[in-house]
């Protein structure tokens, strides 16, 4: 019975120890190399599992740039592995590159990975070119008329500047400021409905694509439409800003008449006070006079009826329907 055991826990000890041979020593996939023409040895395959590089990804890759013609170096694909870069993608670019016939060598390939563009899709953006729309554009032509146009932008990738040149927003955002200006400097809104093509011609001419990793092919105006007449409204506002100043004006000036009003008013009371303290010093005065022998009894009632003429002739002014009628 011991005997059994023994069996059983050898067999299972060989299984383990097999495993891990195959697994450290990939017989089969370098087996696969050999008969691919790609010139790899098991202990590389070994160094690989010790460097923590899957050897499947480096012998993969090896054997579909030998298919393709290409000849491409162990230890470079190691390295960009190690690197943090995505080897096949960049096997695959190679190669699309080489049946394309477009320059595209393994170091500048590397270093658009590593980059963080997709290497491959710039290649086959290349090959096939990109079609990006804008956003809707508004944009005032010299008549004051808006119009809002959509550009349709043809791109090519340009392998030479993926490294450190701007992307997709950069492109759009010059082709809009190109749309607007070619608008604005339009004399007529009518010129750009019946031409709308100038547009792309002016845009087009400007270089937009310079610094950028893309090459403008085309730009298209896919649709424009009329909107709102600006200079219009610009001017009802104008006229309603000038309103409310002359509005402001008015009011101020009508506070000023209140306020010289106000002070006339005031001027007159502090008069009429005057008066009254001036009238109220006149008996006193009388009465010094007729002590003092300088005012004698006639003067007197002369002074009375001359005080009650007066008064008849203030209280006929303030009412006018005790005026005379005429003859």
């Amino acid at each position: 019975m011991e005997s059994v055991y023994l069996l059983i826990a050898f067999g299972v000890g060989s299984i383990f120890l097999l495993w891990i041979l195959f697994y450290f020593i990939p017989v089969g996939l370098w087996f696969t190399a050999l008969v691919s023409g790609v010139r790899v040895s098991l202990i590389q395959l070994v160094l690989m599992r010790w460097r923590r590089v899957p050897p499947r990804i480096i012998v993969n890759s090896m054997i579909a740039a030998t298919k393709a013609g290409l000849s491409l170096r162990r230890d470079d694909l190691e390295a960009h592995l190690l690197a943090g870069g995505q080897v096949q993608q960049v096997v695959n670019a190679l190669i699309s590159a080489d049946k394309a016939n477009i320059e595209l060598d393994f170091k500048t390939a590397t270093a658009i990975d590593l980059a963080g563009r997709d290497v491959l899709e710039a290649v086959q953006m290349s090959v096939n070119p990109k079609v990006i729309d804008t956003k809707r554009v508004a944009a005032v032509a010299k008549d004051g008329i808006q119009l809002i146009s959509v550009a349709r932008v043809t791109v090519r990738a340009n392998i030479k500047q993926l490294v450190g040149g701007a992307g997709e927003e950069t492109v759009l955002a010059r082709v809009g400021e190109g749309i607007v200006s070619s608008i604005g400097s339009a004399d007529s809104h009518k010129a750009v409905l019946e031409n709308p093509d100038s547009i792309s011609k002016v845009v087009l001419n400007k270089g937009l694509d310079s610094g950028t990793a893309f090459e403008i092919l085309s730009i298209d105006i896919a649709d424009i439409d009329i909107g709102k007449n600006i200079g219009a409204v610009l001017q009802m506002d104008q006229a309603d800003a000038d309103k409310n100043i002359a509005q402001a004006k008015a009011e101020e000036r009508r506070a000023m008449a209140v306020a010289l009003e106000q002070e006339m008013k005031a001027k007159a009371q502090e008069a009429k006070a005057n008066v009254i303290q001036a009238e109220a010093e006149i008996p006193k005065a009388m009465a010094d006079a007729f002590r003092s022998g300088n005012l004698g009894i006639m003067d007197y009632y002369k002074f009375q009826n001359i005080n009650a003429d007066t008064k008849m002739r203030d209280s006929i002014a303030e009412d006018p329907g005790l005026e005379e009628e005429p003859k």
